[in-house]
């Protein structure tokens, strides 16, 4: 059952806003170890139980882990950045309508999203006030990177035909640009002023443990790539 009359919260600001300088140390307790660790670097359980795989990792993946965060400390190679913000929103149907001004009076773009094929049925743009609601809405979107010279350094070892060295960089690399991502979407929970309903762990906020969802384009939800240039 979807709540159709909680309050719609206040943003602290409309539009977008680019953040630069985001130091990489900051990412860090976001980055998913379990993800990197088994499906970017490729070290599956096998046999071991939870318990002992965390060990394990502990021991003889964390080391690895915390050499490349020592080097990036050194040579930068990470540098994430984000552009987010918060634009006035309705939905129509199965679309979201995203307006230029709070008046609702120009459209800026237009999301369509597809409905679940079982279930209830639902699509994203039911999670928000209707425009026959009277009501305007607000969604926050969000943009991370980092950075091109992250991936050209991975590109280079690949090149140079250190395998091991590159699987270790690139999986960071696309780790830490899912950790921003986690990242930039508690602020935008904590300025929207919900974020004293997350779990405390941050483990449990790859789990979903907190008010909202996150969505990219590409999956079943907002299948549509080309939507990405929408945002950008």
């Amino acid at each position: 059952m979807i709540a159709r009359d909680n309050p719609v919260p206040a943003p602290p600001f409309w539009g977008s806003k680019c953040l630069d300088h985001i130091p990489v140390r900051s990412i860090v307790p976001y980055i998913n170890r379990n993800t990197l660790y088994k499906f970017q670097w490729g070290y599956k359980s096998q046999g071991k139980t939870l318990t002992e795989y965390q060990q394990w990792a502990r021991v003889e993946l964390d080391p690895i882990l915390n050499r490349l965060l020592a080097r990036d400390d050194e040579a930068h190679i990470l540098r994430p950045q984000a552009v987010y913000g918060y634009f006035p929103c309705q939905s129509q149907g199965d679309d979201l309508i995203l307006y230029e001004d709070e008046s609702g009076r120009r459209e800026r773009c237009r999301f369509t999203f597809p409905r679940q094929s079982s279930g209830k049925r639902l699509c994203i743009a039911d999670f928000f006030r209707a425009v026959d609601s009277g009501d305007m809405d607000v969604v926050g979107m969000q943009v991370v990177t980092v950075g091109q010279h992250a991936s050209d350094f991975a590109r280079e070892l690949f090149e140079k035909n250190q395998y091991q060295d590159y699987l270790y960089w690139h999986g960071l690399n696309v780790e830490t640009t899912e950790g921003l991502a986690e990242f930039i979407h508690k602020r935008i929970r904590a300025e929207l002023g919900f974020g004293r309903e997350d779990a405390r762990a941050i483990s449990d906020l790859f789990k979903q443990r907190y008010r909202g969802s996150r969505y990219s384009f590409g999956y079943p939800a907002c299948p549509n790539l080309s939507d990405q240039e929408k945002i950008l």
